[in-house]
């Protein structure tokens, strides 16, 4: 199964990853001291990865790059596939191969499969609360350092769809950017005259919106509003531009919110705060 995300070396990923788990370049690192004082160098395993938990499974390529970071000819097989609801005590790989190898990337392995499905079942449960399909649960850039396009991929294994990836892809004009610029009109028109093509602009008050329409915004962002609020929003932006609620949205408010008539919905806890899931590693000797 393989995993392809622009902008994302997974080679790298591992070999980092695993070097620091190693201990590479510290005094008497580079080694897996337990398994090279107890496992013998020709030892084999044979090893089922499994959720304790109802999930969404994300990962499984990053945990497979990892074991065969270590022993190129371990037979590996993903029994499930991403994106896929699986019930407590299901399978998701089972792997084949030397004993040290498996050990050594286990964590790292655990640890990348753990935190992805567990964001890609938060992000699920979000989707059906809002349970709205003319509405589009999107992610954040509240993402741990280094683990973006990871988790990005994670909230799309959910079911939602990724918001800008960085800095680079789309202007966010938020409050910061309107103090220095003086108004929203403002700072809107200064992007529009360097050139950026997407133009998300933050509101949070109605009086707001005609200004960074005129100025040329491509995408309102309705910041901390109220149900009724988003539906008078809505119906002033009337369809010139998407519009999307942030802000205050969790469980139990994303539906209301969704029902009036926002194009999206952005909920930053799905990558800043879900709990890793239950996956487990045992290991049979042969």
């Amino acid at each position: 199964m393989a995993l392809d995300l622009p902008g994302f070396d997974l080679s790298r990923f591992v070999r980092e990853t695993l070097a620091e788990d190693l201990g590479e370049g510290l005094p008497g690192g580079g080694r897996d001291v337990t398994s090279e004082s107890v496992i013998p160098a020709d030892a084999r395993f044979s090893g089922v990865m499994d959720s304790r938990d109802a999930i969404v499974v994300a990962g499984l390529p990053v945990a497979e790059a990892f074991f065969r970071a270590l022993d190129p000819d371990m037979t590996i097989e993903l029994l499930v596939e991403e994106g896929e609801e699986v019930s407590p005590g299901a399978d998701l790989m089972r792997l084949e191969g030397n004993a040290r190898a498996m050990l050594t990337a286990e964590r790292s392995a655990l640890n990348t499969v753990q935190h992805l499905s567990g964001i890609a079942t938060m992000t699920r449960e979000y989707v059906r609360a809002m349970d709205n399909p003319a509405c589009t649960l999107l992610d954040t850039r509240k993402t741990i350092p280094g683990l973006r396009h990871l988790e990005k991929y994670a909230t799309r294994m959910g079911g939602a769809a990724n918001h800008r990836m960085g800095l680079w892809d789309a202007a966010m004009i938020k409050d910061n950017h309107v103090l220095v610029a003086g108004t929203v009109g403002e700072a809107v028109r200064r992007a529009v005259a360097a050139g950026v093509q997407e133009i998300i602009c933050e509101v949070d008050r109605i009086d707001q919106i005609e200004p960074a329409l005129a100025a040329g915004a491509t995408r309102l962002l309705l910041d901390n509003m109220d149900p009724a609020t988003l539906r008078e929003a809505v119906a002033l932006v009337a369809g010139r531009v998407p519009t999307e609620a942030s802000g205050g949205i969790n469980l139990d408010t994303i539906k209301a919110k969704a029902a009036t008539g926002v194009n999206y919905v952005s909920v930053g806890r799905l990558t800043q705060s879900a709990p890793a899931a239950d996956i487990g590693l045992d290991f049979t000797p042969l």
